[in-house]
């Protein structure tokens, strides 16, 4: 089969690091091909040269057989070649059509009804299924990335990349990725997928690159390849893919929330009556559908969203009207569902973003004078434990990271600090295996130091891997509170749904 693609002897370098070197990548017409790597290993990198992005210092590209110069997207997409970002290129106060045929609209006047037409047909025909008028901020995330699918297929696209596109979706919303991604390959597009997730790559990917801190380390078939060996040439040593968790008896309760209700942003009750409480040396993991009210819930918890009623409690003490500072500084840490919105400022610096809770206390400063040298040394400290991998070390903006890489910042930024209560939502969103292995027993470390973790994921492995109690919330309820032992993914996943309650209305 001939190559659609191929990149050839590919180096790029920024200050301080080699982020491609000398990597080659070779995909065929109407493949899922996948580009595996750690956070930071360079995928995004050379993903981003050939869309145009980037310029590679040294190496060939090759599109079709032709030997070719990408020097900006606009020349990729001239090439049929289209990229969906991790992030999102969107304008969240224009409709679907609108940000589609942005950049293409052609002359003085535009024509949205045809633009919407052809939208429509192109949608169907994808099984993207997404109205061309809806409003961007009015959609569901899973719902944002159609969009996206939906920009390169309205160019004409035929050789799409996908970067870490199952980074913000739900269980429910990657299944249906994998189907659109599987349609548009039957239709003979050619699709990278740039992942660490093993098992999506398993899922739809016929070969896969591999690469590990710049470095072009192989290709395999997927379908002859077990995950542990891919894992394996990733990371460079065997993963664990079990969390080693000691049984521990839980002590006095940490967080105790009783009867809270709490409004969601459209003004009606997205927490309602929920009572829960999390003890010294254990971990509580809530499991639900996303949108069902977990950030209602942990935004009522850390101070981010004010609650209608009931009471929240910290080792005995009613927290529910104290600031978020204040919660802090008595010893609530919190790893945020948005690391972007919510974890970080990324038009600072690494160092600066370390300290950001604590830099008007001592050793941070003194008299009101800040002591850079011990911010550089305590934020290097973290850097090296979390494994924070940038190009101008501490002095990098948090912005210049790479997703994976900012969560880690998060991550190694809470943990650090040594919290009573750890709230951690989504906290491997985003991570490569190696990492999810460091990150999970960094969590159990703070559960056998008897501190008390509130684990928020929707994935149900994850739960299950870490959590002591699970937590089931459907709607803003708390269907149950069962432990881990004694339950499974199947009853879980019924509780999700809200089966159990209803069980439990027919039994009274």
């Amino acid at each position: 089969m001939s190559h659609v693609i191929e990149m050839l002897g590919i180096r790029k370098e920024f200050p301080g690091i080699v982020a491609n070197d000398n990597i080659n990548l070779q995909v065929e017409e109407g493949e899922i091909h996948a580009i595996l790597g750690e956070n930071g290993a360079g995928k995004s990198t050379l993903m981003s040269i050939l869309f145009g992005l980037y310029q590679a210092d040294k190496g060939v590209i090759k599109v079709r057989g032709k030997e070719v110069s990408i020097k900006s997207p606009n020349d990729a997409f001239d090439l049929g070649i289209g990229m969906v970002h991790q992030h999102f290129q969107l304008v969240h106060n224009f409709t679907v059509a609108e940000n589609i045929i942005l950049g293409k609209e052609g002359g003085f006047v535009y024509d949205i009804k045809s633009a919407s037409k052809k939208i429509k047909e192109i949608s169907k025909r994808y099984g993207l299924e997404i109205e061309p008028d809806m409003v961007i901020e009015d959609i569901t995330v899973g719902m944002q990335q159609r969009v996206e699918i939906l920009k390169m297929l309205y160019r004409d696209a035929d050789i799409l990349i996908f970067d870490e596109p199952t980074a913000v979706l739900t269980p429910q919303e990657i299944d249906e990725l994998m189907t659109i991604m599987k349609n548009l390959a039957a239709e003979g597009k050619s699709i990278i997928l740039i992942t660490h997730k093993l098992d999506e790559i398993k899922r739809v990917a016929k070969r896969c690159t591999v690469i590990r801190r710049g470095k072009f380390i192989g290709v395999v078939d997927v379908a002859t390849t077990s995950v542990n060996e891919m894992a394996a040439m990733m990371v460079g040593r065997p993963v664990s893919f079990k969390v080693d968790k000691a049984p521990k008896t839980p002590g006095e309760a940490v967080l105790e929330v009783e009867n809270l209700n709490v409004l969601n942003n459209k003004g009606v009750l997205g927490v309602k009556d929920f009572s829960l409480s999390v003890r010294r040396g254990e971990i509580v993991g809530i499991a639900g559908v996303d949108g069902n009210g977990q950030t209602e819930l942990i935004e009522a918890i850390t101070g981010l969203r004010k609650i209608q009623s009931g009471s929240i409690k910290f080792l005995g003490d009613d927290i529910s009207s104290l600031s978020i500072k204040e919660r802090n500084e008595k010893g609530l840490g919190h790893i945020p569902e948005d690391r972007q919105k919510r974890g970080l400022i990324l038009s600072f610096p690494i160092a600066s973003n370390m300290v950001i809770k604590d830099f008007d206390k001592a050793p941070f400063s003194k008299n009101g004078i800040l002591d850079k040298e011990a911010i550089r040394k305590y934020s290097q400290e973290i850097v090296d434990k979390f494994d924070v991998r940038s190009g101008e070390g501490i002095d990098s903006l948090a912005g210049m990271l790479s997703g994976g890489n900012q969560q880690k910042a998060i991550i190694g930024r809470e943990v650090t600090e040594d919290p009573d209560l750890l709230i951690a939502v989504q906290p491997t969103r985003g991570l490569d295996v190696g990492a999810i292995e460091f990150i999970h027993q960094a969590i159990v470390a703070q559960r056998d130091k008897g501190k008390a973790v509130l684990l928020v994921s929707f994935e149900l492995d994850e739960i299950f891997n870490l959590s002591d109690r699970i937590a089931v919330i459907n709607s803003g309820r708390l269907i149950d509170i069962v432990k881990t032992e004694d339950t499974d993914v199947h009853d879980v996943g019924l509780m999700m749904a809200g089966i159990k309650a209803e069980k439990k209305e027919e039994n009274k």
